[in-house]
């Protein structure tokens, strides 16, 4: 249903921006997938069939499992997974699996499993499981080489993988925010000497400058300060992009009425920059903002690929990923790859977000 066109002819900037937003089917189903992946970092826990470390010692590189209806006999209710019986190849020597008919694992939801921390409440509840014998479970993602579960791990490395972005993204946006807006505002040396460091940021190769900055981090630390470590670093070489986005928008806004108003009434030039100049770029930096969230979780993935950003026994994307360094190894056991897919999915939904914000933002094109 449209707007009455009175309303858009009296509307301010962000409705205009708004009502031009939700127009954008396609940026409202990513908001919907982001937010339920969000979702998922804050109940990983609970939505895991399993803990991140469970190992399945005799179940090493199972591939995707299925929930069933029907026996031999006909309809089964609860859905089901079959047990599983193993071979050996011959020629590879490689383990096999196949469904075992004779032993089922009734479904179960709100199932006891691994202990857990659910909003902060310690617990063994989980959404759903099997009721299966110890040594066997449900793998709807497969296993890894360890016998741990692929969907639970996926789950769990989705904490550190999406949050880190935002973190990053927080700390590089306050960055490029401050400083653009000051470079633009002062001008002189000032401008001078932060466009000549970005400049020299921006002259270093990125992928080889974050592998030689995640190089430099110590391998024994702690996990909690290597990953604010990692986010440190992708968000002091990220900012440089937003600054000068916002500096070029800063010129042209200095010389506008308002803020020449506001000098002439004896304004601060901090009332200036945070009453008047920020907010008049925030468009610009919704929009790189919303941009830059997957480029960071794209760095962090590929460093932790290369075994340089998070370790293990932390999870993240990028860390699963390292299973599937070995050719070999993805022609036989391709589920492994299935962190890649979350990835993508990831960030398309960020761009599709960050196109529609970029429309959005300027309202008056149509």
């Amino acid at each position: 249903m449209s707007e009455p066109r009175d309303s858009l002819s009296t509307a301010g900037q962000w409705k205009l921006a708004w009502i031009g937003f939700r127009r954008n089917r396609v940026a409202l189903a990513s908001g919907v997938v982001l937010g339920l992946l969000y979702l998922v970092t804050l109940l990983s826990g609970f939505l895991a069939p399993y803990g991140p470390d469970h190992r399945f010692a005799r179940r090493a590189y199972v591939p995707p499992q299925g929930l069933h209806l029907f026996t031999a006999e006909g309809f089964h209710w609860p859905p089901f997974a079959y047990g599983l019986r193993t071979s050996v190849d011959e020629r590879s020597g490689r383990t096999l699996y196949a469904p075992d008919p004779e032993r089922i694992h009734p479904f179960r939801l709100f199932a006891r499993g691994d202990e857990h921390s659910f909003l902060g409440v310690r617990t063994d509840l989980h959404l759903f499981g099997v009721d299966a014998p110890p040594g066997e479970g449900l793998f709807l993602f497969g296993t890894d080489r360890q016998g741990r579960d692929q969907l639970s791990r996926i789950l769990y490395g989705a904490r550190i993988s999406l949050t880190i972005g935002l973190v990053g993204v927080t700390i590089s946006v306050l960055l490029g925010a401050v400083l653009g807006v000051t470079s633009g505002y002062f001008g002189g040396w000032i401008d001078e000497l932060l466009q000549r460091t970005v400049e020299m940021l921006r002259a270093f190769p990125q992928i080889p400058l974050w592998m030689a900055l995640s190089a430099a981090i110590p391998p024994d630390i702690d996990q909690v300060t290597s990953y604010f470590m990692i986010t440190l670093i992708l968000s002091l070489l990220g900012w440089t992009s937003l600054a000068r986005i916002v500096r070029g928008k800063v010129l042209s806004l200095r010389s506008e009425e308002f803020v020449a108003a506001a000098v002439l009434m004896g304004a601060s030039h901090k009332r200036i920059i945070f009453r008047h100049l920020i907010p008049g770029v925030m468009g610009e930096i919704i929009v790189v903002a919303t941009i830059a969230v997957p480029t960071m979780i794209l760095a962090e993935s590929a460093l932790s690929f290369l075994n340089l950003g998070i370790r293990p026994p932390m999870t993240s994307w990028g860390v699963l990923l390292q299973d599937g360094r070995n050719l070999t190894t993805l022609y036989f056991h391709p589920w492994l790859l299935m962190p890649a897919l979350f990835i993508v999915v990831v960030v398309l939904c960020f761009n599709f977000l960050g196109d529609a914000f970029r429309d959005a933002a300027d309202p008056y094109t149509d």
